[in-house]
């Protein structure tokens, strides 16, 4: 996750007072376990196009019981794992859900929820409340002719809608995710609105990740121009609210080019504090799966994140999670886990190599079978990312790639 909000304070700050602010000293010493993010469950009630998780209307066989879950919680609290984040398909069809809740809260997890929203009626709203959540995030891919498609159900916009401002209402901390590919650009400022008119102060862009519903809809997603117009939209935004003191949050997810891309931003803007913005972000140090972010699946199956469903790293059930995530016998796990990451192409001669940390490598591997290669979704050209005039081999690839997946649709 790129947490844009964070750096257009500090931007802010060293406005104010002529000096970029120092780094926190939180968190120094023996680093925690990663972010997990936790498929509860796989069934859902919508089939959404996008969907990492192919997830559809019906149970599925085999998923951990509560108690394999308690279990699983005590060796990622023993293993320093700071925050789980509850996913499904849709949670909120768990029937422990609240339960699992209440045990993560009372262990010092940082707990939030991922939901469809759809099913947050006034009294489910309350018990959400009454739960604690630290977040909810709600998806909504656009407005209401747009999400309605995504989510392949009429009348979705509104009741996600609805759960929103039943939440903010009763005073949970909520913020919205959009997943933007060439289908929904159109509604993306649109939405940036309905965020400050709801008065939602979190706001969360993810680029199309190439995994389950993801991968077969990837000949769909933004063209380059329309994701730098769009996050130049999202930079713009974030730096007016921290410049006016707001209370928001701007947030991206899966491309990590979307560092170098601020750092560009600010150079053109503020080119006084590059240098210091660019040691803030080498040693944010880019993509982080298989590192500081994981995931568990509904089955139990141990992931380098969200969109590796198709690449299983061991089983909770077979041996715990703190053993697994440090196992660097699978090489996929080995090479995410290497400094520097042993990227190809493009990719490895990039000036911003050591901000990005090679990108998201679940396109690359989707899309080549080498999870290695070059990333095909990053939209900085060649002269951005210092490749020399003339070295266009990279470039040319890149394009009969991304040829090949518009004919593949």
């Amino acid at each position: 996750m790129f947490r844009i909000s964070q750096y257009m304070r500090e931007l802010a700050q060293a406005q104010q007072t002529g000096q970029w602010p120092a780094a926190s000293r939180r968190g120094l010493g023996t680093p925690p376990g990663p972010v997990v993010i936790w498929n509860l469950i796989r069934r859902c009630n919508l089939t959404c196009k996008h969907c990492y998780a192919l997830s559809a209307d019906h149970d599925y066989t085999g998923e951990l019981s509560g108690d394999e879950v308690a279990t699983v919680m005590d060796d990622l609290k023993a293993f320093r794992v700071p925050v789980l984040i509850l996913s499904g398909g849709e949670p909120l069809m768990r029937p422990d859900l609240f339960e699992i809740a209440e045990r993560a809260k009372r262990m010092g997890f940082y707990t939030g929820l991922s939901t469809n929203g759809t099913l947050i009626d006034a009294p489910m709203a309350d018990r959400i409340a009454a739960q604690g959540f630290d977040y909810v995030g709600i998806s909504l891919d656009g407005l209401r002719e747009t999400h309605d498609k995504f989510r392949r159900l009429e009348g979705a916009f509104d009741r996600s809608l609805a759960a929103v401002r039943l939440l903010r209402e009763r005073g949970v901390k909520v913020g919205l995710r959009y997943t933007m590919t060439a289908m929904n650009a159109h509604d993306f400022a649109p939405l940036l609105d309905l965020m400050r008119a709801e008065r939602v102060n979190k706001f969360y862009f993810s680029h199309l990740n190439y995994a389950g519903r993801g991968n077969i809809h990837r000949g769909k997603d933004a063209q380059f121009q329309s994701t730098r117009d769009a996050l130049d939209r999202l930079y713009d935004r974030a730096w007016q609210a921290a410049r006016d003191g707001l209370d928001e949050e701007y947030v991206t997810g899966n491309n990590d080019a979307d560092g170098p891309y601020l750092l560009q931003w600010v150079a053109q803007r503020f080119p006084r504090w590059t240098e210091a913005l660019r040691e803030r972000l080498v040693a944010w140090g880019g993509n982080a799966s298989g590192v500081n972010v994981a995931n568990i699946d509904n089955l139990g199956e141990v992931h380098p994140d969200t969109m590796w469903w198709h690449h299983a790293l061991g089983n909770v059930r077979q041996r715990p999670f703190s053993q697994i995530w440090m196992d660097t016998s699978d090489p996929l796990m080995a090479g995410l886990k290497a400094s520097p990451r042993p990227v190809e192409g493009r990719c490895a001669k990039c000036q911003h190599f050591a901000i990005c940390g090679g990108n998201t490598r679940t396109r690359a591997q989707q899309l080549t079978g080498n999870a290695w290669a070059e990333d095909p979704g990053c939209y900085l050209s060649d002269e951005e990312i210092g490749l020399p005039a003339g070295d266009a081999t990279a470039s040319t690839r890149r394009t009969t790639i991304l040829m090949k997946e518009v004919d593949h649709v």
